[in-house]
């Protein structure tokens, strides 16, 4: 509305603005009707932005809101401009868009727009600095998955499980001292601890997202050590850790998406040693937000956590965890959740 009275070469009162401003704060409540998620890569990741992009499809499916998906590329200086090209065009009540790299723009641009909503994921912009009541931002909760798995490696140590030795080691392997990436390490390790308190949990950075070949190294010596069960927290250096896995005839906990389903086809033998993975499930969190919205409950202005309580952390549960978890193991796993979502056991966190 703002933009709408200085476009139109009107002069804009203090009384003006506090009008168009209130108007404004109520129209953002208004039901979503045209949403567009622009993607700061491609689809086909197997990741957050295929994630996303289901829960996108369910908003259209599920919700009757018109949608649109715009793949910005992998080159960083063209997605300022790409976003600022659909907001401008005035076709979208509500963006969407993800991970900390985008940040920036977004508090850029939601601040040229303030009549247009974003929801932003795996990140949170600084509402101190830029204000961005437009805004609502989605964190996780991932100490809490990997509080679970934590528990699970342990318990699997107790269960006469084959290639997992009775009293070993748990191994994780962290991309860079991070506070997300050091969340899941907290989580884990208190998970582990939860259920045998004198387990030995080794911890070791690859300091990379990308390099695969220091994440094989780091988990080559875990295993050595005498890992059974090393959770790989490491983006691509985690893939290197996944082959020391196949190598060693140990098991590999996957982060984000259910990365068993990566190799299931292509590296059979890879997929069965990937028990379970921690998951971000962004889809259901992008529909819990535009769920909130039509509601006219969105906490626009602010950041969110959400956790195993809200369905967007998980661990997966498939074939593979089934050849390898006895059921009796599942069974208390499940009840571990629950004690979590209803505040029984509280997860030590890095945030």
């Amino acid at each position: 509305m703002l933009k709408v009275l200085k476009a139109a070469g009107l002069a804009v009162s203090a009384l003006t603005l506090a009008t168009a401003g209130g108007a404004m704060a109520e129209d953002l409540q208004r039901a979503p009707e045209s949403v567009v998620y622009f993607i700061n890569g491609t689809l086909g990741d197997k990741s957050f932005f295929d994630s996303a992009e289901r829960g996108i499809q369910r908003i259209n499916a599920e919700m009757g809101i018109e949608t649109k998906t715009v793949e910005g590329g992998y080159d960083p200086t063209r997605w300022e401009a790409a976003l600022f090209d659909i907001a401008e065009s005035g076709d979208y009540d509500t963006i969407v868009a993800g991970t900390f790299t985008m940040v920036p723009l977004i508090e850029k641009i939601a601040v040229e727009f303030p009549e247009i909503r974003f929801v932003v994921f795996d990140g949170t912009v600084d509402y101190a600095v830029c204000g961005c009541e437009n805004v609502y931002s989605i964190l996780f909760r991932q100490n809490e998955g990997a509080f679970v798995a934590g528990a699970l490696s342990a318990r699997l140590t107790t269960a006469g499980v084959e290639d997992i030795a009775e009293g070993s080691k748990l191994g994780v392997v962290g991309a860079m001292p991070i506070p997300v990436i050091d969340d899941f390490l907290v989580g884990y390790e208190a998970g582990a601890k939860s259920i045998i308190p004198e387990i030995e949990v080794l911890k070791q950075y690859s300091n990379s997202f990308a390099d695969p070949a220091v994440g094989k190294e780091i988990g080559k010596a875990m295993y050595d050590q005498g890992a059974s069960i090393v959770f790989q927290v490491a983006g691509a250096s985690g893939q290197g850790t996944i082959e020391a896995a196949v190598e060693a005839g140990r098991y590999v906990i996957g982060v984000d998406s259910d990365q068993a389903l990566l190799f299931e086809e292509s590296r059979p033998e890879t997929a069965e040693r990937i028990f379970t993975s921690v998951l971000k499930q962004v889809d259901n969190s992008v529909v819990y937000a535009f769920e909130q919205l039509q509601k006219g409950e969105l906490k626009l202005g602010s950041a969110e956590s959400l956790g195993l309580k809200e369905g967007a952390i998980a661990i997966a549960v498939n074939k593979y965890t089934d050849a390898v978890v006895p059921a009796d193991v599942m069974e208390e796993i499940k009840v571990i959740e629950a004690k979590i979502i209803d505040g029984s056991i509280d997860v030590p966190t890095t945030l």
